[in-house]
């Protein structure tokens, strides 16, 4: 009887490392605050919410939430600048590079949201 416990021991210690291998991305590979070639800063802070300076003169006009599954990212406006098609949930893949983040569309129906989200994401330095 004892080897059949031992291999399942073995099975169940093999499929949880396994695990290890396909971890989702972390949430904190996103904190940080932003800025792309269109002069948009945009703050992410770990609590999962979202500051957007789109005019790069130190004030929010947009704010929002976000959240990670995987390697995909769901963003939702709360507040803010409401352009038509930008009150529901937009949905992005991301990765981190060595210059900063980048984006690719899975759903999003907001043009102004695209336009920048789309664009490529460096380390926001304040000037």
């Amino acid at each position: 009887m004892q080897k059949p416990i031992s291999v399942c021991l073995v099975l169940t210690a093999t499929l949880l490392a396994g695990c290890a291998w396909f971890r989702a991305k972390e949430k904190n590979e996103l904190v940080g605050t932003w800025t792309n070639p269109l002069g948009t800063v945009w703050a992410i802070r770990p609590n999962g919410t979202f500051d957007v300076d789109l005019t790069h003169r130190g004030r929010r006009e947009a704010w929002g939430t976000w959240s990670v599954q995987g390697d995909e990212v769901t963003l939702q406006r709360t507040g803010g600048l409401n352009p038509k098609g930008c009150d529901g949930p937009a949905v992005y893949k991301f990765k981190r590079t060595d210059q900063g983040l980048q984006f690719t569309l899975v759903s999003d129906k907001c043009k102004l949201r695209k336009k920048n989200v789309l664009q490529p994401w460096t380390p926001w330095k304040k000037t």
